[in-house]
């Protein structure tokens, strides 16, 4: 009651929005032009309107925080939340100002309305690390609106002046008189919303800092969370998709019969797939009866006139590539002069191969799209809403201010819920379309399965690094050449006018030298293939932070030094956050003061992503050409922490995903243009008896937060690689790792 509540409030909000400007906001934001293809003519040469400051959609807290008359109040996450703890918290950052009891908060999900872009980038987005980074001031900001227009009602309602009152606990008080949250929130939606707010003082906060549970846990552990798979409306029917073995394929022709006669199967119909692509929607009363009329559907492909990825063919390619200089990284990152480095004494040339990786997120791909004539609401979780909806609107020709998206919790996206083209979420537009054209219109949730979308899905891109490093014996770096060649991830999206500067996809090299006072130059190649490419959990970082944290280690060895004291010597005095997290994890970890027992070695890495720093200390052995990882102490550095518990799951988990991409069998290949893994099973992740104990250690910081749902990954493959150099003797270039 209380979400349907705010719901309805935003769609007040809505209504005073003009349909072209909801577009913009919606579909624009802070990308621009680049999503205006979306819209209409009318709508691109729009700008949203000036607003006066407490204005704004985004600081509108009626939008977001509502308070029923027995004190609970709920806030709305503007975000997807996928198991990062985000819709923890940011409520917890709006009830430290709000000054309510925190047993009574309950936490929901926005939509795809302007109140919940997020406010620095002008866009829904859930992505980069960014949330509470983003909406750390907004979201105090609204908790202290909330409570300065209660207080405001109050005055009035107890006849006592707003200077004598006091708001906390739930209670506003002064005068001798007092009066709950509940009692006066309706009334005080009606005041004016304040332009400038006091914030409390940082010393006097009673949650922002503490250890805290998520909202879900319980519901989570007890199998009661409802997510986007388990939407169940009036009349909802189940459907799954016939891909192409191959991307962009169209069917030649199929037959139905055997399909239409499975018990439970309603339609089977052609449908229009994502990269220009034709296949078959099978649609039943529910997924099983589904599946199995697919598998009973015959089917004729024709593939003659799309590329076909080969995985064996591709690294040849990569290879030769990466002998030769690529376009050059704009941005002052040519540093390096090829004539010190080909005169230093001491080289190290090594070539990098990272294969394509899939999501393989927990809770499968599945979208609910309910499609009437006027209207269309669609239950999912998507990581980038907005755009979504201006995808709908043109695939199904509802207007975009008649679709409404739903934003479901998410078990797991790690990217894959933010494509640009959103191709899930088209792509059940068109299963409904298509239902509805043969006159059995119904709501209807298509699924993928986890073989549907690690066969037919979007990838981390296959890449290849090639390195030469020039140093002398004391480890003095003269210049190190790195090529990467990596399909660009941003090319022909939305994303690649602002993103891709100097035909660069900026996604690729970012990671490279941050950090490290060294001369380095950079460049890149992108090869056109037949694959399509998602940014993955951490992004470019998945493959630079390895290729400069083993390569930093090597160096550190050649010229016989302590691979912490090197990396602290060329941190230099220019990035303390960086030596921070590395000595606190050192410290706690043991390195350099207690023996190893036969067999295990040290591994060290520090990584900056989404500005945040991680490091990892390690101690790892081998065993039946597998890495057992013994110990892991991580240091982080992240500025002010909201809820140390998420921080230490964040890179709990960062780290057992990390360390799955290290394991024997974990890559994506081709062969003919078609995926060869189909499951856990020859996808394999990293299971409970690989996993090790996790310390984390959080370096203490008042500066503004920043994210934490990324960063953790990077630097854990280097420190086991570094581990398990110094345990085999040899370097290891290729992930996953071969050490048999």
């Amino acid at each position: 009651m209380i979400l349907d509540k705010i719901l309805s409030q935003a769609q007040a909000v809505k209504a005073e929005l003009s349909r072209r400007n909801f577009v913009t906001m919606t579909v624009g934001g802070a990308v621009g032009l680049a999503f205006m293809p979306l819209a209409s003519d009318d709508v691109r040469a729009q700008n949203a309107p000036a607003v006066p400051p407490g204005q704004k959609p985004t600081e509108r807290p009626g939008a977001f925080v509502s308070i029923a008359k027995d004190g609970t109040a709920t806030v709305l996450c503007n975000r997807m939340d996928m198991g990062q703890g985000i819709e923890t918290a940011l409520a917890m950052i709006c009830a430290e100002e709000l000054g309510v009891e925190w047993s009574k908060v309950k936490t929901g999900f926005g939509n795809q309305m302007p109140n919940y872009v997020d406010p620095m980038m002008g866009m829904h987005l859930t992505g980069g690390s960014n949330s509470v980074k983003n909406s750390y001031t907004q979201y105090r900001e609204l908790g202290a609106r909330t409570k300065a227009m209660m207080i405001t009602a109050a005055s009035k309602q107890l006849n006592v002046a707003a200077a004598q009152l006091t708001a906390a606990k739930g209670m506003i008080s002064g005068g001798g008189k007092s009066v709950g949250y509940g009692d006066v929130f309706e009334a005080a939606m009606k005041e004016p919303i304040p332009a400038t707010v006091t914030l409390k003082d940082p010393k006097d906060f009673e949650l922002i800092g503490k250890p805290t549970g998520l909202k879900v846990s319980q519901a989570k552990s007890t199998g009661a969370q409802k997510y986007g798979i388990d939407i169940k409306l009036p009349g909802m029917l189940t459907a799954v998709i016939v891909d192409p073995p191959v991307f962009g394929a169209k069917f030649k022709s199929f037959d139905a019969s055997a399909a239409e006669k499975v018990k439970g199967v309603r339609a089977v119909l052609p449908v229009d797939l994502d990269r220009g692509g034709k296949g078959i929607a099978v649609v039943a009363d529910g997924y099983w009866p589904a599946k199995m009329g697919r598998d009973a559907l015959k089917v004729e492909w024709d593939t003659s006139g799309v590329a076909k990825a080969d995985t064996a063919a591709m690294l040849k390619q990569y290879q030769e590539l990466a002998k030769k200089k690529g376009l050059a990284v704009p941005g002052g990152k040519l540093t390096a002069d090829t004539s010190k480095m080909a005169a230093a004494p001491n080289k190290i040339t090594a070539d990098f191969v990272f294969p394509y990786l899939n999501h393989a997120q927990m809770e499968p791909l599945a979208c609910t799209v309910d499609l009437k004539a006027d209207r269309c609401d669609v239950y999912t979780a998507s990581q980038m809403p907005g755009v979504d909806t201006g995808a709908i609107a043109k695939a199904t020709g509802v207007p975009a201010d008649k679709i409404m998206i739903h934003v479901q919790m998410a078990g797991g996206g790690f990217g894959r819920r933010a494509v640009p083209t959103s191709e899930y979420l088209v792509e059940s537009a068109n299963v409904a379309k298509a239902l509805a054209a043969a006159g059995k219109r119904a709501p209807v949730k298509v699924i993928w399965s986890r073989e549907d979308d690690l066969k037919a899905g979007y990838y981390r891109p296959f890449t290849v690094h090639r390195a030469e490093i020039g140093f002398d014996a004391q480890g003095n770096i003269a210049g190190w050449e790195n090529v990467i060649v990596s399909q660009s991830i941003l090319k022909g999206s939305p994303f690649e006018a602002f993103l891709v500067k100097d035909g660069v996809d900026g996604t690729t090299h970012e990671g490279m030298k941050d950090g490290y006072d060294i001369p380095i130059n950079v460049t890149v190649h992108h090869p056109e293939v037949n694959v399509p490419t998602l940014w993955w959990r951490s992004v470019g970082s998945t493959h630079t932070a390895f290729v400069m944290e083993t390569l930093i280690d090597e160096v550190a060895a050649a010229s016989s030094q302590d691979p912490v004291a090197y990396r602290m010597k060329l941190l230099g005095d220019k990035h303390p956050r960086h030596k921070a997290a590395l000595q606190i994890a050192v410290d706690k970890s043991g390195y350099g003061k207690r023996n190893l027992p036969a067999g295990q070695h040290w591994g060290v890495a520090v990584h900056e992503s989404f500005e945040s720093v991680v490091a990892f200390v390690v101690s790892a052995s081998v065993k039946d050409g597998k890495p057992v990882v013994h110990s892991v102490d991580a240091g982080v550095h992240c500025n002010r922490v909201i809820n140390p518990r998420t921080v230490e799951t964040q890179v709990q988990g960062s780290a057992i995903m990390a360390l799955s991409t290290c394991m024997p069998g974990h890559a994506i290949t081709f062969k003919d243009g078609v995926v060869e893994q189909s499951n856990y099973s020859d996808f394999p992740p990293a299971r409970i008896t690989d996993a090790p104990t996790i310390n984390v250690h959080i370096v203490p910081s008042t500066d503004a937060p920043k994210g934490m749902g990324e960063p953790g990954l990077p630097p854990f493959a280097p420190a086991l690689a570094n581990a398990l150099r110094r345990a085999t003797g040899k370097p290891l270039r290729e992930m996953p790792f071969k050490l048999a």
